[in-house]
């Protein structure tokens, strides 16, 4: 399994880098939160705080500010245990956020650091309630992950889907999952459509953080 895992390692690294390359639009980096609106009211200020290059998840979900098909992103994520204790103790109010693609397809962000033997498909780097990761790679509370992102979105010709979304996720180096097909939309995501739709990061009522987001068109 450790070969496994860094072979697995050493691979992805030629495909990802945390490092924004050219062509790539900063989301949250060194100079703050950028080319991300509040959801509901794109013209209002964020709730989300910035501070020494990190962004804590406050009040209401971020979008970014342009709609996305075909890209790859990175984002760095650290799960911080809910502030409400009582709610602490119930494992989906734990460090829960999420990445939502096309506001349609959910990557979990969850702290199930250590639910190796009882994971579901609602953990984290799980494709939310669709499949769990092929290999689970989660850290603890309070040190920085990684998810490198790679997605296609589905085809259309009108109205009529020709072809499903695809995924693979790199999660803290290791792939999880690898070009997965999204018959259908996750969880409370957006219904399938035609239209692009932007890339949101969720507020789930815990302060997640996110460091060292951004995003790349593809072909």
């Amino acid at each position: 399994m450790k070969l496994f895992l860094s072979l697995s390692l050493f691979i992805a690294s030629f495909s990802f880098a945390s490092e924004k390359p050219e062509g790539a639009i900063q989301l949250i980096g060194p100079e703050g939160i950028k080319n991300l609106v509040n959801e509901q009211n794109p013209d209002q200020k964020l709730s989300w705080t910035f501070k020494d290059g990190v962004a804590t998840a406050a009040k209401e979900h971020i979008v970014t500010s342009m709609p996305v098909n075909n890209f790859k992103a990175h984002v760095e994520f650290k799960v911080v245990n809910n502030p409400n204790k009582k709610k602490n103790k119930t494992r989906g109010n734990n460090g829960n956020s999420g990445v939502y693609i096309q506001q349609r397809y959910e990557i979990q962000i969850l702290n199930s650091f250590g639910h190796d033997d009882d994971y579901q498909k609602y953990d984290c780097a799980s494709i939310y309630k669709f499949k769990k990761p092929d290999h689970i790679v989660c850290k603890p509370e309070g040190e920085w992950q990684t998810y490198d992102i790679e997605f296609y979105a589905a085809k259309w010709q009108g109205k009529k889907k020709i072809a499903n979304a695809r995924l693979t996720l790199i999660h803290n180096g290791v792939k999880v999952h690898d070009n997965v097909e999204l018959p259908n939309k996750t969880g409370h995501g957006k219904k399938e459509s035609p239209e692009p739709l932007p890339l949101r990061l969720q507020y789930h009522s815990n302060p997640v953080q996110f460091r060292n987001v951004w995003i790349k068109e593809i072909k």
